[in-house]
C-alpha cells in the first residue's frame, strides 16, 4: 500500500510502497477513508517531540473495517470506525477507574515504543532496496495511509449514515476540544469562559462550552479571521491578541477573570496568560501540547489565595468507546459543527503541503483522502 513516511525532524515527509500486516489477535484492519492533519504531525516533523524514527504519520482518521484479527467480537467487517490514537488496553488501574485517556499500556508501550500493544509493528519498507525495514507505528494509528492495522479498542464503531470523511476530525480535535469542556473541567452553566487560540482545537473548545451552557465565551487569537469563525461556533465575545495585551483585554471585558481559561495552543506565553485570566476559583487548563521541554511559570502564593486550579487535559479526559459515538451523534443532530473544520482535501501524495499549509497557521484542518 501506500503511505506516508517521516524518517528524521526538519526533512520532507514523502509517500513510499509500504508492506502492512494481517492483524494479530485483537487487532483489526481498517481501510482509511480520511486522515486529519494535526499540530501534533507538525510538532514530530520539527523535532519538537521525541518520536520512535521511521514512522508511518498520522493519528486522525477514520475508516472500514476489513478485517478481523483472531478473538475480535466487538466489531464486524463493514463496519465504520473512527480511529482513537489512546486505544485502551481496559487492563491497567487508569481503565479500571473509567480514566481510558491515562491508559498506562497506550503510554508505556505505544507511545514510547512506536508499536502496537505487543511490541512490535505490522508496518515495514517494500523497496528492493531497503527490504524488510520496519517501520514504526504513529500513536497507534498511522493513518497517513491507504490501510491501518490497530488494537480494536481503537476502532471505534459509529453510525453509517454519518459522512466518513468529515467525521475523522473528531478522532482528535473534536473529541480533544469539546472533552476538555466537559470531561476535564466539567464546566458548568452559567460560567466564563476563555479560549486561547481559535484552530481545530480551540474551535472545539468553544463548541464545547457552548455545549456545557456557558454564559460568557471569550475567544482569543491573533489571526481576525479565526475569532471571526469562532463567533459561528459559539463564543459570545472576541479579543485579537494581535492589538494588545490580552490578559489586558480580557479583564476590560470580565473584571473579576473568568471561571475557565483554555489554552488551546501550548506555548509558555498562553499557558501564562490563562493562568493570569482566572477570577477566584478558576481552572486554567491545558488543552494544546507544547514543545518537549517548554516550562511555564505561576506565583503559587496567588494560585492558593485565590482557590484556582490548573489542569492537564489528555485527549480530552475522553472514554472513546463512549465520548466519539456520542460525539458523532451530536453532530449529525446539528449539535457540533465539523464540516467548517475542513479546510481542505488533499490526495495522500500531498502530505508534505498539508503540513506545510498547517505551519502557515492559514487552515484548519486538512484531510488527506487516500
Amino acid at each position: 500500500m501506500k503511505a506516508v513516511v517521516f524518517r528524521e525532524p526538519g526533512t520532507r515527509v514523502a509517500v513510499a510502497d509500504v508492506t502492512l500486516a494481517p492483524p494479530k489477535a485483537g487487532e483489526v484492519r481498517v481501510k482509511i477513508a480520511a486522515a486529519g492533519v494535526c499540530h501534533s504531525d507538525l510538532h514530530v516533523k520539527r523535532g519538537e517531540w521525541e518520536a520512535p524514527a521511521p514512522m508511518v504519520m498520522g493519528h486522525e482518521g477514520s475508516g472500514v473495517v476489513l478485517e478481523l484479527g483472531e478473538g475480535v467480537t466487538s466489531l464486524a467487517v463493514g463496519d465504520h470506525v473512527v480511529l482513537s490514537w489512546v486505544p485502551p488496553c481496559g487492563e491497567c488501574r487508569y481503565c479500571l477507574q473509567g480514566h481510558e485517556a491515562r491508559c498506562q499500556k497506550v503510554a508505556q508501550v505505544i507511545n514510547a515504543k512506536g508499536s502496537l500493544f505487543d511490541g512490535t509493528s505490522r508496518l515495514s519498507i517494500t523497496q528492493a532496496d531497503d527490504e524488510g525495514e520496519a517501520l514504526h507505528h504513529y500513536l497507534g494509528v498511522s493513518s497517513f495511509a491507504e490501510e491501518v492495522v490497530v488494537p480494536a479498542s481503537g476502532a471505534i464503531k459509529v453510525r453509517d449514515d454519518a459522512p466518513l470523511d468529515v467525521i475523522a476530525v473528531v478522532g482528535c480535535a473534536v473529541a480533544t476540544g469539546v472533552g476538555a469542556v466537559m470531561n476535564t473541567a466539567a464546566v458548568e452553566p452559567g460560567a466564563t469562559v476563555a479560549v486561547i487560540g481559535c484552530g481545530g482545537v480551540g474551535l472545539n473548545v468553544v463548541q464545547g462550552a457552548k455545549l456545557a451552557g456557558a454564559e460568557r465565551i471569550i475567544a482569543i487569537d491573533v489571526v481576525p479571521e479565526k475569532t471571526d469563525m469562532a463567533m459561528q461556533f459559539g463564543a459570545t465575545d472576541r479579543i485579537d491578541a494581535s492589538e494588545g495585551n490580552a490578559v489586558e483585554q480580557l479583564f476590560a471585558l470580565i473584571p473579576d477573570g473568568v471561571d475557565y481559561a483554555f489554552d488551546a495552543i501550548g506555548r509558555t506565553v498562553t499557558t501564562e496568560q490563562a493562568i493570569q485570566m482566572l477570577g477566584l476559583g478558576g481552572a486554567a487548563v491545558i488543552v494544546g501540547l507544547p514543545p518537549t521541554g517548554a516550562k511555564a511559570s505561576f506565583e503559587p502564593l496567588v494560585l492558593a489565595e485565590a482557590d484556582q486550579r490548573i489542569l492537564g487535559s489528555n485527549y480530552g479526559s475522553v472514554r472513546p468507546s463512549i465520548d466519539i459515538p456520542a460525539l458523532v451523534d451530536r453532530y449529525m443532530d446539528g449539535q457540533l459543527k465539523l464540516d467548517p473544520l475542513i479546510s481542505g482535501r488533499r490526495p495522500l501524495d500531498e502530505a508534505a503541503e498539508a503540513l506545510d499549509d498547517l505551519a502557515s497557521g492559514g487552515v484548519l484542518r486538512t484531510l488527506l483522502i487516500p
